[in-house]
């Protein structure tokens, strides 16, 4: 059976998340219905990562079996028609090896989350930041987040719900930057990592903003890391803010398509 990798960006407002669940629409299951137009029994796909519920996706990858070749071309066409009008595009399709899966072949994933200071509620980019009315401290933003870079147990930054084996995981890189926006200023916080816990990140830019506002110092953020209690955790960023916007692998079938959040 011929093993394509697929490339999809998605709004994930309208979802309960990535992973296929019995009672809430979902990601994989949207995709999975489209698939089932095209092949003659039912398939499975498999993703690099399980963003949550609300979280957006503009590089999100994931690997299918199929029952017969297909043009990759023809594949990403017909899979977007079945997709319509459900908030989900397949960006490109490629056909790969047996050997490529797209979560355990994954090397690096990398998260973006936005957040836009300005007096007036965003409109165009309405349900894609989070919305703050004053202004934070990036440079203390910045002190907080070198804390968190390295290997560590992230229990205080885990959800209650989290189903990882462990909470020992390696940030490879937290970058905090901004950039003028349209009556305001946009600040962007990167993360980069082999994979994260439930909610890690959301957790984490929240903690960050507490420092941003004044109300934490960049210091009691590795106090809280290393408390290892999720009730020293600061608050939950919303999750519309969060994009998953790239997947990194040793050979990346997507390696000529640019990535506009990167």
């Amino acid at each position: 059976m011929p093993r394509y990798a697929l490339l999809i960006e998605y709004d994930g407002a309208p979802f309960c998340g990535w992973q296929a669940q019995a009672d809430c629409p979902s990601v994989q299951a949207t995709i999975e219905a489209a698939l089932a137009r095209l092949t003659a029994a039912p398939v499975r796909i498999q993703g690099a990562g399980r963003t949550d519920t609300g979280v957006h996706a503009s590089g999100q990858v994931a690997h299918v079996d199929l029952d017969r070749a297909w043009e990759p071309f023809r594949l990403t066409e017909a899979l977007n028609a079945h997709l319509r009008p459900a908030p989900v595009a397949i960006l490109a399709a490629r056909e790969v090896t047996e050997a490529f899966h797209a979560r355990f072949s994954a090397q690096k994933r990398h998260y973006l989350y936005r957040i836009l200071e300005r007096r007036a509620p965003p409109a165009l980019e309405r349900g894609r930041v989070w919305h703050l009315r004053r202004q934070l401290d990036v440079e203390a933003m910045r002190a907080g987040a070198a804390h968190l870079v390295g290997r560590h147990d992230f229990t205080t930054f885990r959800a209650s719900i989290c189903q990882a084996k462990s909470p020992v995981k390696t940030l490879d890189g937290v970058a905090v930057t901004h950039r003028p926006a349209p009556g305001g200023r946009e600040i962007r916080l990167g993360f980069s990592a082999r994979s994260f816990l439930h909610n890690q990140v959301r957790s984490m830019v929240g903690t960050l903003v507490e420092v941003g506002r004044g109300r934490w110092r960049p210091e009691d953020v590795a106090a809280a890391l290393d408390a290892k209690d999720r009730a020293a955790c600061g608050p939950v960023a919303p999750p519309h803010g969060l994009v998953l916007t790239r997947v990194d692998y040793p050979e990346d079938p997507f390696a000529d398509i640019p990535r506009p959040l990167d």
